[in-house]
């Protein structure tokens, strides 16, 4: 008999200690699996109101799509599973959503937000992984530690072009500078990949605040040595504070185990949350408009 497997989740997001406003939003929606980052840019409120509404818009799909009326809104990707297409329609609706409510208001113009998201199918045993931008995946596997996504960077970009470049000529390229995000443009590129999981896996889910402010072997260290998962997003976030806290901080732990429980129900569910603060959007647009689509220390 099979082993069947569940996915069980906590998150957690804080504001940092050098922000005056949290620009980060989170997702667990257990019912489906799904468990999303994001990490808005755009100066004032509208960062927090582009990342809320990728979670917004991604979140509505997915309730949508047990309507057996419904539709698939944007062309269906034939070299694609099921549930890839549906992460990937998730995301670019998120897209088309903030650039609809950008061209709405000149002081929305501009903003955007990174997005990673984690879909676990329990009875194919696999996790489907898309991101736009610099949010991470990783994922930790019998103490190791990999980093599932690639950043959509100037940085990386250079160095994927340059990989010879010295430590000198790489201290000198602007780090904060993202070439991919939703509300960029029209088209967005979404990357997906598929993980065959194993029993014991865990999922780390993170904005920038986090990842560029842990070390991989701490968060290796921080997630092995919580039982429970609301500790290890706690120690997360607690860890990259102590580090400095220079940015917005969220992460979403994802652990795969076996499904003990007695129903023949689906078996995504969640153990805890510790939810994002509620945004409240109105059509009262921030004071100042965002100049640059670039995230910067002013952000």
């Amino acid at each position: 008999m099979k082993t069947r497997l569940r996915a069980v989740a906590a998150g957690k997001t804080d504001v940092g200690l050098q922000r005056d406003h949290n620009e980060d939003s989170f997702l667990l929606m257990p019912d489906f699996g799904l468990f999303v980052v994001a990490d808005g840019m755009g100066g004032h409120r509208a960062g927090d109101v582009a990342s809320r509404l990728a979670i917004e818009a991604i979140s509505e799909y997915f309730r949508s799509i047990g309507n057996e009326d419904v539709t698939w809104p944007l062309p269906f990707d034939g070299r694609l599973s099921e549930d890839e297409n549906h992460l990937l329609v998730g995301v670019r609706l998120a897209n088309r959503r903030i650039l609809e409510r950008s061209a709405k208001s000149r002081e929305f113009h501009g903003m955007g937000t990174t997005v990673v998201g984690a879909l676990f199918n329990p009875e194919q045993g696999r996790m489907i992984i898309a991101h736009v931008g610099d949010s991470r995946a990783y994922r930790i596997r019998d103490g190791f530690i990999t980093q599932m996504t690639r950043d959509h960077s100037l940085f990386n970009d250079y160095l994927m072009a340059m990989p010879d470049l010295s430590e000198e000529q790489r201290s000198e390229l602007p780090r904060n500078v993202i070439t991919r995000a939703l509300g960029m443009q029209e088209d967005v590129s979404v990357d997906i990949q598929p993980d065959n999981v194993k029993q014991g896996d865990v999922y780390v889910l993170c904005s920038d605040g986090l990842s560029g402010m842990v070390e991989d072997d701490d968060i290796v260290s921080i997630v092995g040595g919580s039982e429970e998962l609301v500790n290890a997003c706690l120690g997360l976030v607690r860890r990259a504070n102590e580090n400095g806290g220079e940015d917005n901080v969220t992460a979403v732990v994802v652990r795969v185990e076996v499904d003990t429980s007695d129903t023949d129900a689906p078996t995504r569910e969640v153990l805890k949350t510790i939810p994002a603060a509620p945004l409240e959007i109105s059509d009262t647009p921030p004071a100042s408009p965002v100049s640059s689509r670039a995230r910067n220390e002013t952000d």
